[in-house]
């Protein structure tokens, strides 16, 4: 199957590049960057020289992609440009896995409350969420475009939603703390991310109205059938990539560590992506980096009735571009390590 990936070299592109140039079953055939366009893949990502099979990048021109053999792109995009790539080239068949927050969100009104104008409101009704782990697998046949997940939701929502789900904790008062690496901010040239602001410093940021917040609570509402309100505290961290979230949030009377873990189980028995740590040992941004891994683990305070729950994860891998090509796998019944391992 050939695929190709519009925006390919920023940061989660160019982890998309390394993954799909060694998938068994998918033949990168196109990467597009308006910027680079003409160049040879492997002089703007060096660490593909020797794999990149003479590649060179194209110009993003969406209607001349919808108009190629390719069966599938991946829009590594910023937010409101990815939409004006997806209504071409869902148009003309393809399939298209968005990275962007374009098609995350399926309340017009609450996108535009977080983000501004969509590109491509009327793509809305047919775009799917899917975090595979926790989507139910009609998505499958029921679309030609996916939206992957956030790298702070993923962190949230996989060992949250299960608890949710199974009434073993409540939905009030769940706070959620989570510290990225300073890639979640992608590739710009601002003060604000050079190495010497962000070595040896860590804050908080956007706190009360983070855009990824909006994707986190209309997913939980979905998936558990009702309104669920967190209070989501992101941070940014003196460290390259990485997620590191912890969620405190009320047991539910006579709720015990061995029901969550329980519930955790049943939910991810079998699920080859997710790992759970023992209840006690929490997880580490740098046992999952590269990995397309997300460590869970959870502990019962009796002091103050709550369960406070740890995950880790990649950024860019579980977080991005490694969820799209798992995602991918799904879709296209390959098998779903399939180039992640």
């Amino acid at each position: 199957m050939k695929v190709g990936i519009v925006g390919a070299s920023g940061y989660s592109g160019e982890v998309l590049v390394k993954l799909l140039l060694g998938h068994p079953q998918a033949t990168l055939a196109a990467v597009t960057s308006r910027t680079h366009a003409g160049k040879p893949l492997a002089a703007v990502i060096p660490a593909v020289r020797g794999a990149d099979r003479g590649l060179r990048f194209s110009d993003s021109d969406p209607a001349a992609l919808a108009a190629g053999d390719l069966d599938l792109f991946f829009l590594a995009l910023p937010h409101g440009t990815a939409a004006t790539y997806a209504r071409a080239l869902v148009a003309a068949g393809k399939r298209v896995i968005d990275l962007s927050a374009d098609f995350r969100i399926a309340d017009l009104a609450t996108y535009q409350r977080y983000y501004g104008e969509h590109h491509a409101p009327e793509l809305l009704p047919q775009a799917r969420f899917v975090l595979p782990e926790l989507t139910p697998p009609a998505w499958q046949a029921e679309t030609k475009l996916v939206a992957a997940p956030g790298c702070y939701p993923t962190s949230i929502l996989v060992p949250l939603t299960p608890l949710l789900k199974a009434g073993l904790v409540t939905r009030g008062h769940i706070v959620a703390n989570s510290f990225s690496g300073v890639s979640g901010a992608g590739k710009k040239v601002e003060e604000a991310y050079l190495f010497c602001e962000r070595a040896e410093s860590a804050r908080a940021y956007a706190l009360v109205k983070h855009r990824h917040l909006a994707e986190v609570e209309e997913q939980l509402a979905l998936h558990t059938g009702a309104a669920t309100v967190i209070q989501f505290n992101p941070h940014l961290a003196p460290m390259r990539r990485g997620i590191a979230t912890t969620i405190t949030v009320p047991a539910a009377p006579g709720a015990t560590i061995d029901q969550l873990y329980a519930a955790w189980r049943a939910a991810y028995e079998g699920r080859p992506f997710v790992q759970l740590l023992p209840t006690g040992e929490t997880p580490d941004t740098a046992h999952v980096t590269g990995t397309n891994r997300i460590d869970c683990s959870a502990v019962h305070d009796p002091r103050t009735g709550n369960f406070v729950i740890t995950s880790a994860l990649d950024n860019l891998v579980k977080g991005a571009s490694g969820q799209a090509v798992q995602i991918m796998n799904l879709w296209c019944g390959f098998d779903e390590t399939a180039g992640l391992r």
